[in-house]
């Protein structure tokens, strides 16, 4: 069976420009999920979640929205937004790491609490009809804390449940756990996504192999540092194309001059770029040299040179490659 590449929701990275940039440039994503919609207790959609989600910004296969809240008067004021608008999906999300959600109940603090999710499922589906899917990591504190939800799922027509392999209380730190994650397979009947660290073609075919049962694989700061990355799995190949350095400098420019027009000031639009390429210098050949040259960079002028020198120094590296521009 063909597998399911999704791009995971990343809030701050993976807004529409990015989605649209990424599936017309590299295409290999066949689902993009939307960062998630936060209310904070008060029931308006903020302008940022309104531009993002509008059918007119977004040119990808299919988009999903997603809410992180621990309120049912919440969730349903999202879904009734959200099917304003023709999504006929709404994915909840219980794995945000952060702190400052968790303590407030929120994203995978909240999966300590069975009988609220159980609560807010049962409105949901009592009164609306729209498709509820998860996005959830294994637990905060331990790996089983997710084991006491799934029979609460279970009693929902839950369309998936997308599982980081990580706890809550780890953030992105240290390696994922597949052993965890192997045994959450084997306490749910629901359909399960994987999702944590996929960062190459050869550690896909290694999580292909360990869960043949998983159709369906979720890439985030993976996404971001290879973009090439599903158009390389679905082809089964570790080559790059010849245009690849090409490529990734129309992605970046593509990037550069609409948060150009949007950003207010430069100060705003140079801290963007910088968390960007954070995860983006990962895919090039020396990626604390490449962080630490756009760091540097002061002003625009600065910046805008130090991304051609990048890129050349890519280009260069890349053509010396036997085979070339190839990557396991």
């Amino acid at each position: 069976m063909s597998k399911t590449l999704i791009s995971s929701p990343l809030q701050g990275f993976t807004d529409f420009r990015f989605r649209n940039a990424l599936h017309e440039i590299f295409g290999g994503i066949d689902t993009y999920y939307a960062p998630y919609i936060r209310l904070n207790g008060k029931l308006d959609i903020k302008s940022s979640y309104r531009r993002d989600l509008d059918p007119a910004n977004n040119r990808v296969p299919e988009l999903i929205p997603q809410v992180m809240t621990a309120s049912a008067e919440e969730f349903l004021f999202v879904t009734k937004y959200v099917q304003s608008l023709g999504y006929k999906e709404l994915n909840w999300n219980l794995g945000c790491p952060y702190p400052m959600a968790c303590k407030k109940g929120m994203g995978s603090g909240l999966i300590q609490d069975s009988e609220k999710i159980d609560a807010i499922l049962y409105r949901v589906h009592s009164e609306t009809d729209i498709t509820v899917s998860m996005k959830m990591r294994m637990g905060y504190y331990e790996p089983t804390e997710i084991l006491d939800v799934f029979p609460v799922l279970a009693k929902y027509p839950i369309k998936n449940i997308a599982i980081h392999a990580r706890l809550g209380k780890q953030l992105y730190k240290g390696a994922v756990d597949l052993e965890s994650f192997e045994n959450c397979l084997k306490h749910t009947q629901q359909t399960v996504y994987y999702n944590g660290d996929i960062t190459s073609v050869a550690v896909f075919r290694e999580m292909e192999k360990r869960f043949p049962s998983i159709n369906h694989f979720m890439m985030g700061r993976g996404l971001i540092a290879d973009p090439f990355l599903p158009s390389m799995i679905k082809a089964n190949s570790t080559v790059f194309p010849e245009d690849s350095v090409q490529k990734l400098y129309e992605f970046h420019n593509r990037l550069f001059d609409e948060y150009d027009v949007f950003l207010q000031g430069l100060s705003h639009l140079m801290s963007k770029m910088h968390n960007f390429w954070e995860y983006y210098a990962i895919g090039f050949n020396n990626p604390k040299k490449v962080y630490k040259k756009i760091k540097k960079a002061k002003n625009v002028i600065q910046y805008k040179i130090a991304v051609k020198e990048i890129m050349q120094e890519e280009e260069a590296f890349r053509l010396s490659l036997v085979p070339p521009n190839s990557r396991e």
